[in-house]
């Protein structure tokens, strides 16, 4: 609130020295704008046109017009609106008149200079008897106090945003992105600024996704490696495109038609990393990390599980985003088609081949790690990535070597047994059925019968 008041001063004098809740100015300048910021952003504080360094009072010549120039100053250079946390006045102190700017702490920290932007540059906070830049971390951390903890509505510290990426996958889903668009979405706030789910999906989102490609089964040997950049969109595609490529395929014959499967399923891959991107926690500076080997991908994302969230809920199809505005938009692009069904279906795209994505949280990491359906697990325990109590890992040797032994009990049973059997024995689906089968022949335990529907497995008869 702005007065044009002409005050007197009365009683004793007063001891005009620098500190931190005044600040001295002998004549009007363009650093009287930090020194308001500063003041809004800490504790408040007066600002006195008019008095020199030392204490001096030399007046001010002009002072309505001064007074002008200071108000003008406030309106049209800080964000967000200072104006109502000021109270500018004229005074008369030893018969000299001088400019009283009194700054309340304001309520929407961090206020800056418009044309510096939320960055060291453009906020000041005060220190001592000075206003110094504020570091990235104190910003983050006035946005948070003002805007909360919800780190996709906070204010993004970029506000030089561009989204030519996501306007042209929007616009090819028949959606706009105007600025009306963008408020309802809430990539710009009620403020007119840029939030973070802005930063996200602009092409200068500061979060990657890596990527790498491992000899063997450990971390030893590269054989590749990349960084997928820009909006969350983009990077979606990039990595899907990367690992698309690297997804293999092995050709098996039954009877005489031939069967092409992938490494991974590609559902198994997609929700992974849909799950990956929407679900982790952006507050951390960390990259969603792709590791893919012989025999399995791994796909860490920060943040682990949503506070109050159990593992074993989110296994039922529990969900609760972390990110509920980002998994909104991703669902009105079609690429989220219903909410908590991702972990579901990546299960279920491995239940012909006999196997399971392990699914692993930690303090501030989640990881998804898929097995790779053409690898031989048997003769392989159960890696440490999946926890021991998880029901959802990998299968361990002994667990195969059980339903090797079931299916030869079976045999001596019965005289024999076919494909349908065994999904029925070891509740598998065709695929793994017939796998174990053949698995099971290769080793020397069983021989095949016939051909066809027909076909019949037999114990091999040891010489």
């Amino acid at each position: 609130m702005i007065k044009l008041v002409i005050a007197r001063q009365v009683g004793d004098i007063m001891d005009f020295t620098e500190n931190i809740n005044m600040e001295l100015k002998e004549t009007f300048t363009n650093d009287i704008k930090k020194e308001a910021i500063a003041f809004a952003n800490t504790h408040g504080g007066i600002i006195y046109i008019g008095i020199a360094d030392d204490g001096n009072i030399v007046g001010v010549k002009m002072p309505n017009d001064v007074l002008l120039q200071v108000t003008n100053a406030f309106r049209d250079s800080i964000k967000p609106d200072i104006t109502m946390f000021t109270d500018c006045m004229i005074e008369e102190i030893e018969g000299k008149q001088v400019i009283k700017i009194s700054v309340q702490r304001g309520v929407s920290r961090p206020y800056y200079l418009s044309d510096k932007g939320l960055r060291p540059s453009g906020v000041y906070v005060r220190q001592g008897s000075s206003s110094v830049p504020a570091s990235e971390d104190a910003i983050r951390q006035m946005i948070k106090e003002t805007d909360g903890d919800t780190y996709e509505k906070a204010r993004s510290l970029d506000q030089e945003l561009t989204f030519k990426y996501t306007i042209d996958e929007m616009a090819k889903r028949g959606m706009a992105f105007g600025e009306v668009q963008q408020k309802t979405l809430g990539i710009i706030g009620d403020d007119g600024l840029y939030t973070n789910l802005g930063l996200l999906l602009s092409d200068q989102c500061v979060h990657s996704i890596k990527a790498a490609y491992f000899q063997g089964t450990e971390k030893s040997i590269f054989m590749d490696r990349k960084e997928f950049c820009g909006s969350l969109l983009e990077q979606l595609a990039s990595a899907y495109q990367y690992i698309d490529l690297l997804n293999k395929t092995k050709a098996m014959f039954l009877g005489l038609n031939r069967v092409d499967k992938r490494d991974y399923p590609p559902e198994a891959i997609r929700e992974a990393l849909l799950n990956a991107i929407v679900h982790r926690d952006y507050s951390f500076s960390g990259s969603t990390l792709i590791n893919i080997y012989e025999d399995r991908m791994e796909l860490v994302s920060l943040g682990g599980l949503v506070s109050g969230l159990s593992l074993d809920a989110v296994m039922l199809g529990v969900s609760q985003s972390r990110n509920e505005r980002l998994a909104n938009l991703f669902y009105r692009l079609r690429l989220i088609e219903a909410y908590g069904t991702g972990i579901g279906k990546m299960i279920s795209s491995y239940r012909d081949a006999g196997l399971m994505p392990a699914i692993k949280a930690a303090d501030g990491a989640f990881q998804v790690v898929l097995p790779n359906i053409n690898y031989n697990h048997e003769a392989y325990e159960m890696h440490e990535t999946a926890s021991d109590n998880n029901k959802y890992a990998i299968p361990k040797k002994s667990e195969l070597k059980q339903q090797y032994k079931k299916v030869m009990e079976f045999i001596e049973s019965n005289g024999s047994i076919a494909r349908k059997d065994v999904q029925d024995l070891l509740n598998v689906g065709q695929t793994r059925a017939l796998a174990i089968l053949n698995e099971m022949a290769d080793a020397g335990y069983i021989k095949t019968i016939g051909s066809g529907k027909k076909t019949k497995y037999h114990l091999e008869q040891k010489r």
